[in-house]
């Protein structure tokens, strides 16, 4: 029973490479794209749209939202790199003629790779979702909070371009404002309005600040043309142009998309259904297009696979815009992109090994 290893040297040779050249890319990845969003966050906590809190919470889940967005295109560079330097140091020929052929390179591959199909089928279909939701949970009670953290206590404060000042006494723990008075511009004319109280509410998706039992005098200085009134509650809109933009449909969870009808959300589901199954079909695509001659180097087809992965990629996104829009039906906006890329996968084998080995390794016989 010793004799009987469930993992060779070539496995644990490739898992070994496979596993550094996969975490090395997807963190090269994931640091490009999180930096850029980064740099927005920032931004949006200094101009008080966002809690200083707020900024590490949503960083870190942006981290998450990233790496399940690119553990698929990580793990095709990946596999292309490592059997591409194989390749070029000529250990593919070592083990050709050790009787290590093709078929039991795809075997060692996936022996590393299945583990990964399953992390990222998790990540997509679980961690994402809930990422995205925890995203929108966070954006929503800073809405909720944006106008108090530009108003301080016991002093004057700006808000909408200068347009509103506000002066606040006192702001309580549950961020209601006491003792309010307000100055408006609107257009050509000047409001002046106090408060016994005021909150921040959202409605219909706007930002509005709610003042309680005060008074509101509307005109310009030296004419006689004024408004004056009492109110009980009056509302003013608060510009919250600036915040960030949250797709709802990506924070609904992977069990309610399985039995929607919606094709907006029937999208979102095969989004997320494609990342294992993209990680399957690019490793199978990689094996031959790793292929490269001893002086070409190690990247001698990455352009090459770089050109192919962005085309897999796109027709999947055009395939999932012509099923939204009801031109093609939703099982064909899934599965269309498989279709081609299995029929590219047969022409790339047929092209590099011949015809007879692919009839052969399909019928399950050794050429």
């Amino acid at each position: 029973m010793r004799n009987i290893r469930f993992l060779s040297v070539l496995d644990r040779m490739l898992m070994s490479d496979l596993l550094k050249t996969i975490i090395s890319v997807l963190t090269v990845l994931v640091v490009i794209v999180v930096s850029r969003n980064f740099i927005k966050i920032l931004k949006m906590a200094v101009d008080g749209l966002i809690s200083n809190e707020a900024v590490v919470s949503i960083l870190g889940l942006k981290i998450v939202l990233a790496s399940a967005n690119f553990i698929v295109p990580a793990v095709f560079v990946s596999v292309l790199m490592v059997l591409g330097r194989m390749y070029r140091d000529q250990e593919m020929s070592a083990l050709s003629s050790a009787g290590a052929g093709v078929g039991r390179l795809y075997v060692a591959v996936f022996k590393t790779l299945i583990p990964v199909v399953f992390i990222a089928a998790w990540m997509s279909l679980v961690v994402s979702p809930w990422a995205a939701s925890k995203v929108e949970k966070t954006i929503y009670t800073e809405k909720q909070n944006i106008g108090v953290r530009a108003i301080g206590e016991g002093k004057f404060s700006e808000y909408n371009k200068g347009n509103l000042i506000f002066y606040v006494e006192k702001i309580s723990a549950d961020n209601v404002m006491h003792d309010v008075f307000v100055q408006n511009k609107r257009e050509n004319e000047v409001g002046i309005l106090t408060a016994e109280k005021a909150e921040v509410r959202t409605i219909n998706d706007d930002l509005y600040i709610i003042f309680i039992n005060g008074e509101r005098v509307q005109g310009n200085a030296g004419e006689v043309d004024f408004i004056f009134e009492s109110f009980t509650e009056y509302g003013m809109r608060l510009d919250s142009s600036g915040g960030i933009q949250v797709n709802p449909i990506s924070g609904i969870s992977t069990r309610k998309l399985l039995h929607t009808q919606d094709l907006n959300e029937l999208s979102e589901l095969h989004h997320r259904l494609s990342v294992p199954f993209s990680i399957i079909v690019l490793a199978i695509m990689a094996v031959p297009l790793a292929q490269v001659r001893p002086r070409s180097g190690v990247y001698g087809n990455l352009a090459a696979a770089f050109l192919i992965y962005f085309s897999f990629a796109n027709f999947e996104k055009v395939s999932n815009s012509w099923m939204v829009k009801g031109e093609i039906p939703p099982w064909l906006g899934f599965w269309g992109v498989y279709f081609l890329a299995a029929f590219f996968i047969v022409i790339l084998l047929v092209r590099l090994y011949g015809l007879t080995w692919v009839i052969l390794q399909m019928q399950g016989k050794q050429a």
